[in-house]
């Protein structure tokens, strides 16, 4: 586990930007918790830029899922906040977003509960005055290798 304080909004796209640069690409899953405001879609807009992406990073709340086609790999964002029965994940083919060489991002993994997969990290981001407190965890080997040069 890795704690990790982040002064302002642009530490946090900074964040994003070097887990952009850790992440393998195979398939990889990074679970983004935290209360509304608490800076995951910064932190996802960052890792997006990082990548590639030079348009507009929104959280996908109304479309659940947007797909991000980069020239080095494919990022699929959700953001499960509306999701009120988690079987509603299956009417989107939620396995065929896990199972190739993406990165997936989840907002509000919570509310996906047993239809997800097992994250590689989970990143908890709490706010308070303009600056964040971030916990990482890693839940599989790959998630340790990222976790360990993490700030390195």
């Amino acid at each position: 586990m890795l704690d990790i304080f982040l002064a302002d909004e642009s530490a946090t796209l900074e964040l994003g930007k070097q887990l952009a640069q850790l992440c393998p690409t195979s398939q990889f899953t990074l679970f983004l918790e935290g209360e509304l405001g608490a800076g995951k879609t910064t932190l996802s807009r960052g890792l997006l830029r990082a990548l590639g992406h030079q348009g507009n990073v929104k959280s996908p709340t109304y479309t659940l899922v947007e797909r991000y086609d980069l020239a080095s790999r494919t990022v699929f964002h959700f953001d499960l906040y509306r999701v009120i029965d988690p079987e509603e994940l299956d009417y989107l083919g939620l396995d065929d977003y896990f199972s190739n060489q993406s990165l997936c991002i989840v907002e509000w993994p919570s509310q996906g509960s047993d239809y997800l997969p097992t994250a590689d990290l989970i990143i908890e981001i709490s706010y308070k005055n303009h600056s964040r407190n971030v916990k990482i965890t890693a839940h599989t080997p790959a998630g340790e290798n990222v976790l360990e040069q993490v700030n390195n």
